[in-house]
């Protein structure tokens, strides 16, 4: 059957003008098949148009009109239908002016060209007519034209041009396969000096293009403005290509200079190169294998079966093909592309190639001879060893039985020993990982290595912060393969882990060790239990302690380091309340802290405790009884400030208190603002008791020491003190005794007794009735001389401002009397 056919002319003579440059030539339809809709029509017209080169005559001679470029074109219209078409220019025989003919086919929308034919073999027919015939052929210039002879023509020729544009090759093929992939407004245009050369690049990419793909491609050898044409390949003239905007256009100028850098698409490259080899043939055997479309391993296996030198990247996927379908190939193919793979010389394999290298080989292994895998396995070793790559998948053990592994561990193995014997074998985690695996597959003794190399691996594993280490899986399986790798490394661990539980915990938390044996690993076991317990326990921090020193299955008294990894666990880097403290404290002797270390923890809780929490001192006074070694310097002092709190406020303190407090501060600097307030406090508090002792209220007020004097002033402010003084005339008067006492006991003292007079002494006296104002000044003159009781009556009804004279006159008669 016949496609319909259509003719675009402007070769009549007296169409339009006979002279002048650049004019548009004028053209009409001159045959058109009945078949073709009018609507095809009026998109054709613009599409068959032609504009010849910028300053062309239109006067030409016949060497300068097959020198004017042709238009072979495949064109999609609006309805769905295509119209593949040879636009060329004419001249007419009287005046020699230039006019162009268009012979055109029309393809239905769902309408194939015969055959499977594709569209720029189908252009290259050699029946496209360049003159309206008398009658419209029964016979289109594409029905009749072989398929077979139009893909094999001019193959040496096409060859040759792939050759010339090696250069341009990757990065054409590869904006051709976007083209086919993606729905985005996309127009690659090619600028060359012939349109011929455009055809040769569409005949390459129909070689190499999915069938599917060529089919749909469309394109022009030549457009006089690209920007408006419509197809999605453009040729066009170098003094056409500065037309071309930036977005949405992929420009590639095959006649300037080389372009720099790669392509960054293994298909491409990898097709470049098999033109560029001469082999096209090599296309449609990539075609038979099974694969997606643009799929980069089909072809980079077939190009090096066939021994074309490939890219990483392209070696990469033909690895990772054949890893994924390695009944695929036959045996003589297999032994190919492993040899290919292995080649020696080859020195910029990546770690991706590696990696699909190692896919590869487990696919293999158990499927090939071990004749064809052992290249394999030992590139794999040989990268892991000399290499330093710590992701390598590496070979089961049965590759390195045989003769070739062997060979493998006798140039490899003494590498191995003396890097596993060298000081810093074990800090980095991963090549080491990576060397005890291979010294394994090659059957090497490391007995006597092991100990040091697990010595120093135990802390690398601890100190790594990532999140997900990319060396734990290798450990795991390094740990699974070598069972004495295994229980020394544990062992390791475990000994470590008091020193860094909070480290040994996240590493569990991160690599699932298996410490499910025979091992006690006592630590390690209460680092992995360490999550939930604290989770499950919340604010109750000696609920978690008591869970995790159960995972430890042994107790604090019969090892007491688990006390330390417990302690460390719970509260980490911070210190327990004086509560915890004393809890922590009964629950294991002190000889059990002091061989743990624990007791610091204790000291800071004691030391950090707040003024205001009264088992501080309780505390202090213990630890001092329990560890009497191991406290000392400013810590003690510091205990020995709360345990002198303590002493106050039970009564049982010695004389000369100021002066003892006085005495321990300057041991315990710099001291924690608590402690002062445990031990200013408690002294102030006794001074300001009823029976606060008159020797050492008389040694605080003349000792001059502002931080006592503000601690008492601070006590006789709060609640305490108020009540008192409202409900005790007796211990009312007492403060008005000994506040307008000490007259020449400093101006620290003065001041602060002055304002306690007035802010604390005089409301509460005010707040009294007047039998209770009486009983005041009564109290007050049996505690001294009537001339107190007169100076009482006097403050009480002056002002703040007459309390210095008041002082004064008061003093004056004390001292007389």
């Amino acid at each position: 059957m016949s496609l319909a056919q259509l003719h675009y002319t402007s070769a009549t003579a007296g169409d339009g003008p006979e002279s002048g440059e650049d004019a548009e030539i004028p053209a009409r339809f001159s045959a058109v098949d009945a078949a073709i809709p009018a609507s095809a029509l009026t998109e054709a017209g613009p599409l068959l148009a032609y504009e010849p080169p910028t300053g062309t005559p239109r006067q030409v001679t016949d060497n300068a009109l097959r020198a004017l470029p042709e238009s072979l074109s495949f064109s999609v219209l609006s309805d769905g239908s295509h119209l593949l078409a040879r636009t060329v220019p004419v001249r007419t025989a009287q005046l020699s002016s230039l006019r162009f003919h268009a012979h055109a086919v029309h393809l239905p929308a769902g309408t194939r060209l015969p055959g499977g034919m594709l569209p720029i073999t189908a252009c290259r027919s050699s029946r496209w007519a360049a003159a309206t015939p008398d009658r419209v052929p029964a016979v289109d210039p594409v029905t009749t034209l072989s398929v077979a002879t139009g893909r094999t023509s001019e193959r040496e020729g096409l060859n040759d041009f792939a050759v010339s544009r090696g250069p341009w090759l990757a990065g054409v093929l590869a904006d051709l396969r976007r083209l086919s992939e993606t729905a985005e407004p996309l127009k690659v245009v090619l600028v060359e000096r012939q349109s011929a050369d455009v055809a040769r690049w569409l005949a390459l990419a129909a070689a190499v293009l999915p069938q599917e793909s060529a089919e749909r491609l469309t394109f022009t050898t030549y457009a006089r403005h690209p920007r408006n044409a419509p197809q999605q390949v453009v040729g066009v003239l170098p003094q056409d290509g500065h037309e071309l905007p930036g977005p949405g256009f992929r420009v590639h100028t095959c006649t300037g200079p080389r372009p720099g850098g790669t392509v960054d698409d293994a298909w491409a490259e990898t097709a470049a190169r098999i033109w560029r080899s001469r082999t096209p043939e090599l296309f449609r055997e990539a075609a038979e294998l099974p694969g997606e479309p643009f799929a980069a391993g089909p072809v980079a296996v077939t190009a090096l079966c066939a021994g074309i030198a490939l890219g990483p990247n392209e070696r990469a996927a033909a690895a990772g093909w054949a890893a994924e379908r390695p009944y695929a190939l036959d045996a003589k193919r297999t032994r190919q592309l492993v040899g290919a793979l292995t080649a020696a010389g080859v020195d910029d394999r990546t770690g991706a190639e590696f990696d699909a290298a190692g896919r590869l080989f487990a696919a293999l292994d158990g499927r090939s001879p071990a004749a064809t895998t052992a290249p394999l396995a030992a590139m794999l070793v040989t990268e892991a060893v000399r290499g330093g790559n710590g992701s390598v998948e590496l070979p089961g053990r049965t590759a390195f039985s045989g003769p070739e592994g062997a060979a493998v561990a006798a140039v490899l193995g003494p590498e191995i020993l003396t890097e596993l014997s060298g000081s810093g074998a074990g800090l980095d985690v991963a090549r080491t990982v990576q060397l005890l695996r291979v010294a394994r597959l090659l059957g090497m003794d490391c007995a006597e290595l092991l100990p040091g190399v697990v010595r120093r691996l135990a802390p690398a594993l601890l100190a790594d912060t990532q999140d997900a280490p990319g060396w734990a899986p290798a450990l795991l399986e390094l740990m699974d393969e070598q069972f004495d790798v295994r229980t020394a490394l544990l062992g390791a661990l475990d000994r470590i882990a008091p020193e860094d539980p909070a480290g040994a915990e996240r590493l569990l938390g991160r690599v699932a060790l298996p410490f499910t044996g025979t091992q006690l690993l006592p630590h390690l076991r209460m680092c992995a239990e360490a999550p939930e317990a604290k989770a499950g326990c919340g604010a109750d921090r000696m609920g978690a302690v008591q869970r995790v020193l159960r995972a430890a299955g042994m107790s604090p008294f019969a090892e007491p380091l688990v006390l330390r990894t417990a302690v460390g666990l719970v509260w980490e880097e911070s210190a327990p309340t004086v509560g915890e403290a004393r809890l922590l404290l009964e629950a294991a002797t002190s000889d059990a802290h002091r061989t743990a270390g624990t007791w610091s923890h204790l000291v800071a809780a004691a030391l950090n405790a707040p003024a205001d929490d009264e088992e501080a001192p309780e505390l202090a006074h213990d630890l001092l009884r329990g560890f009497p070694q191991e406290i000392g310097g400013r810590a003690r002092a510091a205990l020995l400030l709360l345990e002198f709190a303590r002493e106050l406020r039970s009564g049982s303190a010695e004389p000369d208190w100021a002066e003892r407090v006085r005495a321990l501060r300057p041991g315990a600097e710099p001291v924690e603002p608590g402690v002062l307030g445990h031990a200013f406090g408690a002294l102030a508090g006794r001074l300001l008791a009823p029976d606060g002792p008159e020797a050492e209220l008389y040694a605080l007020a003349h000792s001059g020491d502002a931080d006592l004097i503000a601690a008492y002033d601070r006590a006789a402010h709060g609640p305490d003190v108020g009540a008192r003084l409202t409900a005790d005339p007796g211990y009312a008067a007492g403060c008005f005794a000994v506040w307008t006492a000490h007259p020449h006991a400093g101006a620290e003292w003065s001041r602060t007794t002055a304002a306690l007079l007035e802010e604390v002494l005089r409301p509460a006296v005010r707040a009294l009735s007047a039998e209770g104002v009486a009983a005041v000044e009564e109290a007050v003159g049996r505690s001294g001389s009537s001339g107190r009781a007169e100076a009482f009556r006097d403050w009480n009804r002056r002002s703040q401002g007459t309390l210095g004279r008041l002082g004064r006159r008061l003093a004056g008669r004390v001292r007389r009397g």
